[in-house]
């Protein structure tokens, strides 16, 4: 059956074709769309998905680590006299206006940990974490150069007014809708006027042994106004909750759908096309025995190999998009579920549109061949 699929398939190779590119036109915008939204959905939970080592303590009216309250500095030391707690470190998150010697200006999300563990600093590509306690030391992300104002390392610039410099990069630290950098604690406060009795955050590290639930149970139970997080929780509401307050999901869900839709109907109508053009073919396999099981499987497999094939080329324009845009910072990696998941749905479609020949096919009769 394979090798007859396949001369089939040979026969008409203009058809043949359309059916192919309808496949990997359809894997591709799946792809291209799917790996945009996974790269949107990291940069919306980054802050805490790249802190899962810590618990998050946060106050008790947000599920969101974008928009962060003011907390009170005597919070942490409460955190601390809770049992198995190793230690508590404040985070400061406030937006500032920079302002560049070509004369350009920016916003700025500065992001202040306190040294020496820095917790909620990741991504450090040319710069380590001393490089931030130089006075006016900043780090800003590698892919926001432009942004930026074409900042690069050893610059001056300005935030709030305030004379600083950029003292590294980091790589791959994209935010939702902000440009994130690195400070201290008190420098962050500072640039921003922040007050130095608040902070947005607490990231709390655990005893080696201490069980990090019950410590959360402990914390929510304990000190009120606030509410404590596993990092990967956290960060999954995060996710949910940016995604609830726009249109995101359902503008890519619609852009998927429609590319779905769209390979169905090209493969769908080709496949069709070829099997009434190959009608006496068919109908002389009928005649000399064949079921329409068989006839069946036979437009089956041949939309199976399309599908194989057609992925296998789309998948690989969908890397070299990747590669493309990871110049520009939109990186983003399939998980392999996803992988599966895209292979399923383009041969769903291939199959799917197969259907329409399978119908025709079995309500030919055989001796409508020699009619």
């Amino acid at each position: 059956m394979f090798k007859t699929a396949i001369r089939f398939l040979m026969f008409d190779k203009a058809k043949t074709f359309g059916a192919l590119f309808g496949i990997i036109i359809s894997t591709f915008l799946v792809g291209q769309n799917v790996g945009i939204f996974i790269f949107l959905s990291n940069a919306m939970k980054a802050i805490v998905a790249n802190n899962t080592q810590y618990i998050w303590v946060i106050d008790d009216k947000t599920q969101n680590a974008t928009q962060l309250s003011a907390l009170d500095m005597r919070i942490n030391r409460e955190i601390k006299s809770i049992d198995g707690v190793f230690n508590s470190y404040p985070m400061v998150v406030s937006a500032g206006a920079a302002k560049f010697s070509n004369g350009k200006t920016s916003g700025l999300v500065l992001v202040g940990t306190q040294a020496p563990e820095f917790a909620g600093i990741w991504g450090l590509y040319t710069a380590k974490k001393m490089d931030l306690l130089p006075e006016g030391a900043v780090v800003t992300e590698l892919f926001d150069s432009k942004t930026l104002g074409g900042l690069k390392v050893g610059d001056y610039f300005e935030i709030n007014g305030k004379k600083v410099y950029n003292a590294g990069l980091t790589k791959g630290v994209r935010g939702f809708g902000g440009v994130y950098g690195f400070t201290t604690i008190e420098r962050a406060r500072y640039l921003t006027n922040y007050s130095v009795n608040k902070a947005n955050a607490f990231l709390v590290k655990w005893k080696t042994g201490a069980d990090k639930q019950k410590i959360i149970s402990e914390i929510n139970a304990n000190i009120p106004g606030i509410r404590a997080w596993d990092g990967n929780e956290l960060a999954n509401a995060t996710l949910m909750e940016v995604l609830k307050t726009n249109g995101i999901a359902t503008s890519f869900g619609s852009l998927i759908g429609f590319a779905i839709l769209s390979g169905f109907v090209i493969i769908g109508l080709t496949l069709f096309s070829a099997a009434v053009d190959r009608m006496k073919d068919y109908g002389t396999l009928k005649a000399i025995g064949a079921t329409n099981g068989y006839i069946t499987k036979l437009i089956v497999l041949q939309a199976v190999l399309v599908a194989i094939f057609g992925f296998i080329i789309g998948r690989l324009m969908v890397q070299g998009f990747k590669a493309g845009i990871a110049s520009s910072g939109t990186i983003f990696q399939f998980p392999f579920y996803i992988e599966v998941a895209l292979f399923l749905v383009i041969l769903i479609i291939s199959v799917g549109g197969s259907l329409f020949a399978v119908r025709k096919i079995n309500s030919l009769e055989p001796a409508a061949v020699f009619r």
